[in-house]
């Protein structure tokens, strides 16, 4: 019992010292108006095991408190129909994607900067030149590219550059 008794007291001197600092230590006088304040309000937390505040145990015993401001109803039903016409509501399920992103076909596109784009030739060349680096998406997870996953089989751009350069450079001399 006394060894109970003993750490019971040691650890209540030592709780200030691993008690967080505040700057400014309130008065006596500042601490009692704050916890009148707090039982005015309903924010004294309750007694027991739930730790709620007065105000959620027995809302009607406190005032309500001061409203706070908020858009509109027609505010709010213009925000939802943007969302409904851009596809930013989130989809059903679990996933928490938006509609836009589950079906980007069906809604306007937003952020694209108008400007020139490339022909399909391009595109088709971009691709094939990608491909034969090894630039494009290994299938998985992780991400990696197939010059990662297979490094013997791709050769990096300096490489292809200098190939290039030494059959230009061959064929002249013939």
């Amino acid at each position: 019992m006394k060894i109970k008794t003993a750490l019971l007291i040691a650890s209540l001197a030592a709780a200030p010292a691993f008690a967080s600092e505040q700057s400014t230590q309130l008065t006596r006088e500042q601490v009692r108006a704050e916890t009148l304040k707090a039982m005015r309000d309903g924010t004294m937390l309750s007694a027991g095991e739930a730790s709620l505040p007065m105000r959620q145990i027995n809302p009607r015993a406190y005032p309500a408190p001061a409203p706070t401001v908020s858009k509109s109803r027609d505010q709010v039903l213009r925000e939802l129909n943007q969302a409904i016409r851009t596809g930013d509501m989130l989809a059903a399920g679990e996933s928490g994607t938006k509609l836009n992103e589950v079906a980007p076909g069906q809604y306007p596109t937003q952020g694209l900067a108008a400007g020139p784009s490339k022909t399909r030739d391009q595109v088709k060349e971009e691709l094939a030149e990608a491909i034969y680096r090894g630039e494009i998406a290994a299938n998985g997870e992780d991400g990696r590219m197939l010059k990662e996953v297979y490094p013997g089989m791709y050769r990096d751009a300096q490489d292809v550059a200098a190939q290039r350069s030494y059959k230009a450079d061959d064929t002249r001399g013939l």
